[in-house]
């Protein structure tokens, strides 16, 4: 009897911190709702679940005193209650999903998103610097079927032609942004997708993005078109660039959290952050389909300058109020 006493003790006292951490999570939780747990304690409660579930295992085994094992079967039932015992109507799920978690989970990446835009900017900066000083450049960053003639050698009045729609026609401009859409949206979905090889891919596809536009306001500031780039641009570049950089910082979270994954394993801290990356990326599909239906239509229905970048502007602040006020004073997380 003494020595399943002993051992009783031994094994309460190796593990009980984290039982205790968890009955404070839970009851607090109880009391306040989950809306009460910061989202660090969020992130914390499954994990302290499943130890308390291998200790009630463990316990059950070995035959330990049974006052331990009625603890933990309380504790682990309330804590189950607690993560999986109810379920949300999909319209609060949703709800949840966009006001609280999304702009939760892009705060949660600010870091990254830092190194993100740096990356791009520098990309940026290179090509135009390049291109600027030897046209020749210019198709080392652009690919021919993008670059549909908006090449060095170009007049003037060509390339102010490619910027605003002909009336009663598609013009290929038209055809143009089609295909620059649906090249960004790929880099940025393949950006956040290669984040798993150690985030390398993930910088290489930013800056040469970044170099492509570098290299596209060079060929128009040559021509003294800047202004009227930076108008066609912004009306959806707001939010497609945001949205290319967001999945960016996305895929460098992953990469971050393999190969520094704290006190976590490798593999659980590519579970719990990868969801958080993965809620960033659902965000930016949104933006590139809001962007799609800017560059299909606003774009061509808007020919002023000034207008294009009101309408830019406007987007790019509804944006960072979203992601920077959403879900503030209600820390939740994805559990």
């Amino acid at each position: 009897m003494a020595a399943v006493s002993s051992k009783s003790y031994q094994f309460r006292m190796a593990r009980q911190d984290k039982w205790l951490q968890l009955e404070e999570l839970v009851g607090k939780a109880e009391k306040g709702g989950i809306q009460s747990l910061t989202a660090a304690q969020v992130f914390e409660l499954p994990h302290l679940y499943k130890a308390a579930l291998s200790s009630l295992s463990v316990a059950r085994a070995i035959s330990l005193d049974r006052n331990v094992v009625d603890y933990l079967e309380s504790l682990t039932a309330r804590a189950y209650f607690l993560l999986y015992g109810h379920q949300r109507p999909v319209w609060e799920a949703f709800r949840r999903l966009m006001v609280f978690l999304l702009p939760n989970a892009v705060r949660s990446v600010r870091q990254e998103l830092m190194v993100s835009v740096l990356v791009f900017f520098l990309g940026v900066i290179a090509a135009y610097v390049l291109v600027q000083k030897n046209p020749d450049w210019y198709f080392t960053f652009v690919d021919q079927s993008m670059a549909a003639g908006r090449q060095p050698g170009a007049s003037a009045d060509q390339l102010r032609a490619t910027l605003y729609p002909k009336e009663g026609g598609t013009s290929s401009l038209d055809i143009f942004a089609t295909s620059l859409f649906t090249h960004n949206a790929r880099v940025g979905l393949m950006a956040f997708a290669l984040g798993f090889a150690l985030g390398v891919p993930t910088l290489w596809l930013l800056f040469g993005n970044g170099a492509t536009l570098g290299a596209f306001l060079a060929l128009f500031h040559s021509q003294g078109l800047l202004y009227e780039l930076g108008g066609w641009l912004i009306i959806h570049g707001s939010t497609e660039i945001l949205a290319i950089l967001l999945c960016g910082a996305a895929g460098l979270a992953i990469a971050r959290h393999y190969i520094f994954p704290g006190r976590l394993g490798r593999m659980e801290s590519l579970a719990l952050f990868g969801r958080q990356a993965a809620l960033v990326a659902f965000g930016c599909i949104t933006m590139f389909l809001v962007a799609g239906l800017l560059e299909g239509f606003a774009r061509q229905l808007v020919t002023s300058d000034v207008v294009r970048y009101g309408v830019g502007l406007t987007f790019l602040a509804l944006w960072g109020l979203y992601y920077l006020a959403g879900g503030r004073g209600q820390e939740e997380a994805v559990l």
